[in-house]
């Protein structure tokens, strides 16, 4: 697959490096050339500062094209991790009209998808992923398999917001020096009773 991917952060060089080694074929680009990388791709990867999202997808077309965001809109608040936005993979959709957006990769830091490890505890790593599209969802869950990881459909566009906010929630964790799973019991522990 062709990978356009938008950025020169460490997480932008993480998953490129990663799905270059899954012989994906790769472009970089960053203000100033993002047509390019646009252009290029099967998928594109939206890898830059929120603060740039408006100036870098005015650069570009991305008409029928599966953007993947995966940005997040964090603010420091007395130690922890607040959002600074709400809905930015809303906001990305209405900015690239007609592009299919999914949001996937705002979990784990770029130093995650540097590593070779994607198994803790005997569990793959899962990666949600928030979309309305189910031809792009299709592509990103390829792409998410090519990293040795476990896509994981978590809804519609609307969702990701959710996906946003966990995300300043379980880093706000980590930065505090606690394992967010330690809050969730794993699956074979979780039940419900209907009332």
């Amino acid at each position: 697959m062709r990978i356009g991917i938008i950025g020169a952060g460490q997480m932008a060089r993480a998953l490129g490096n990663g799905w270059a080694a899954a012989g994906h074929d790769i472009r970089y680009g960053r203000r100033g050339d993002v047509r390019a990388a646009a252009e290029f791709g099967d998928v594109t990867l939206l890898a830059v500062p929120v603060p740039a999202l408006t100036e870098v997808l005015g650069e570009g077309s991305f008409d029928g094209q599966t953007l993947i965001d995966c940005t997040n809109a964090f603010e420091p608040d007395d130690g922890t991790m607040v959002l600074g936005e709400d809905a930015v993979a809303e906001r990305v959709a209405a900015l690239a009209p007609g592009a299919r957006v999914v949001k996937a990769f705002n979990l784990c830091a770029a130093e995650v998808w540097a590593a070779d490890e994607r198994v803790f505890d005997g569990h793959r790593l899962a990666v949600p992923l928030c979309g309305d599209d189910a031809d792009a969802l299709a592509r990103v869950e390829e792409l998410v398999r090519d990293l040795k990881a476990e896509p994981v459909r978590a809804g519609g566009l609307n969702r990701a917001r959710y996906l946003e906010a966990m995300s300043a929630f379980v880093v706000g964790m980590w930065f505090a020096g606690a394992d967010a799973r330690a809050a969730l019991p794993p699956l074979e522990a979780a039940f419900a009773i209907a009332d």
